[in-house]
């Protein structure tokens, strides 16, 4: 009889956090849901108590506005290229510097690590002055420049803890037998680590998308020209003319936000392997 209640019990237990879980991921689905709906809508919709409201019938206009008034091709491309860039910076540094920190030893390498570290915790819009004036001294505003140095500047901490944890994770003996069989410093890493490292190197490689692609602040005060402002600074042309158009307004916050999403669901199994190499050493 103890033994039918404790199944019982652990019957009720499952159902419960399967219950619990789907109530959860139906509550992070909704501001999406609730983006796309609104973006199907007339203007006139928009007025009334409902929180969703079922486009009647949709109007996909609301995505062909904003894709030509919103300047979406322009703005498009000089995310790509802020995030590429970036993005190969973020890897190339952290993979160069976390290699230099788990496998070297060199003098202060602890004391480096310490203060590489440190960058996690500063507030990323705390420089968002001081680092303005520095790039208005030395002419970078309004170029990529301006956007790619901070992108990536405070991306490589997490990023190199990423590295370092999963490199703990790595044999020597791997390293060992390439340096037996003649590999340099530059072999190996190309040839052995990076290879073995591509959880992580996705890992990091979203996070930095996700974190330069949705950037504003930065973005609006960096870049004072049309020519180079990025994505989401799409939302402002329809401050003046426009502004009325709330449906086209949620269909570039759409658009926007289509990017991130692929991003993360295709990469998703490699940045659970990546986050969680260092969990377990060995």
């Amino acid at each position: 009889m103890n033994i039918k209640m404790q199944a019982m019990a652990k019957g009720y237990i499952r159902w419960t956090f399967v219950v619990f879980m789907i109530i959860l991921v139906l509550l992070e689905l909704f501001p999406l849901l609730w983006l796309f709906d609104f973006s199907l809508l007339k203007s006139g919709d928009f007025y009334g108590s409902q929180i969703l409201k079922w486009p009647n019938p949709p109007k996909w206009k609301n995505y062909i506005d904003a894709y030509h008034n919103a300047h979406i091709p322009k703005l498009f491309m000089n995310s790509i290229i802020v995030s590429a860039v970036s993005i190969f910076a973020i890897i190339g540094c952290s993979v160069a510097m976390g290699y230099a920190v788990v496998r070297m030893e060199w003098r202060f390498r602890k004391v480096a690590f310490t203060l590489l570290m440190a960058g996690m915790i500063i507030p990323i819009y705390s420089t968002l002055l001081p680092t303005f004036s520095l790039f208005n001294e030395v002419g970078l505003l309004n170029s990529y420049a301006a956007l790619i140095l901070p992108y990536a500047a405070f991306q490589i901490p997490i990023s190199m803890y990423i590295i370092t944890a999963f490199l703990e994770t790595i044999p020597r003996a791997l390293e060992e037998a390439a340096v037996m069989d003649g590999a340099s410093v530059p072999g190996l890493i190309f040839r052995i680590i990076l290879p073995v490292l591509k959880p992580a190197i996705a890992t990091i490689a979203v996070l930095a998308f996700l974190s330069c692609w949705n950037e504003f602040i930065m973005a609006v005060t960096y870049i004072d020209t049309d020519r180079l402002r990025t994505l989401p600074f799409a939302v402002v042309y329809f401050m003046g003319q426009y502004s009325s158009n709330y449906g086209a307004q949620f269909a570039v916050l759409a658009m926007i936000s289509i990017p991130s999403i692929v991003m993360y669901l295709l990469f998703t199994d490699q940045i659970n392997r990546g986050i969680t190499a260092g969990a377990v050493k060995g």
